[in-house]
């Protein structure tokens, strides 16, 4: 029987973070009523990303690891998505910067009538910790310009923990083509497009410096995908799928 939840982790040169936050999710889930399964997708990493993750799996079976040549977020997250198994599948950052029993707030018995559940550090009941003024200044401009350009109606359209029904993660993933930064956005665009039922999720949110966003080069190139993701559009790049 398939689990309830999977989880994707994208991964690139996390040797740092990885094994305090796997440590953290795995005990978690050890504790909880479901059946998870946790997919880390090391995406061109350099450093010892694969070799630790490699390492929890002898002690943790439901735990998977999964190889990309390239870097790219996007390319990370696509490749989980597919190949999960979870009746639910929850992007999940690498740092968790959102702790790991939030992670309840996105299923069922706490959220149920949905198709997407994002992550808002914006909505009523949602806490930021320790985010610098700038950082927060760049993102509400970023999704200032979400919202006119792509995905009307959400407050939070890039915090990084999302969670995706299977059915919906199957049809909106096979035809999604970013690989960078702005997937979710072109992931929510095309969800609204299609008529799925998104909601926000108020979180506990903490800002980590070590975060692997340049802050103005990265919001430049992600400006520029969001006309992108429209002129895909209207090409009928995102057409359906069936395999």
């Amino acid at each position: 029987m398939p689990p309830l939840l999977s989880i994707i982790i994208p991964a690139y040169n996390e040797e740092q973070r990885l094994p305090d936050s796997l440590t953290s999710i795995m005990t978690f889930l050890q504790d909880q009523s479901y059946e998870a399964e946790v997919l880390v997708v090391d995406n061109g990493s350099q450093d010892r990303t694969a070799q630790i993750v490699k390492e929890f799996t002898i002690d943790y079976p439901n735990l998977l690891l999964l190889r990309e040549d390239r870097a790219g977020k996007g390319l990370a997250v696509r490749r989980g998505m597919l190949e999960a198994r979870g009746e639910y599948r929850f992007i999940c950052d690498a740092d968790l910067s959102m702790p790991i029993e939030e992670v309840n707030k996105f299923i069922p018995p706490s959220s149920t009538d949905f198709d997407i559940a994002i992550a808002s550090r914006e909505v009523e009941g949602a806490i930021r910790y320790n985010e610098p003024l700038f950082r927060h200044f760049i993102g509400r401009i970023f999704n200032f310009l979400v919202q006119i350009v792509a995905v009307p109606g959400f407050k939070d359209t890039q915090c990084g923990f999302k969670c995706f029904r299977s059915s919906a993660a199957d049809d909106l993933f096979r035809v999604q083509h970013l690989d960078g930064w702005t997937f979710d956005v072109e992931v929510l665009y095309i969800a609204l497009k299609r008529g799925y039922k998104i909601i926000e999720v108020p979180i506990h949110w903490y800002y980590h410096p070590a975060s692997r966003i340049h802050v103005i080069r990265d919001s430049i190139h992600m400006f520029i995908d969001l006309f992108r993701i429209r002129r895909n559009w209207k090409r009928n790049d995102y057409a359906a799928r069936t395999e």
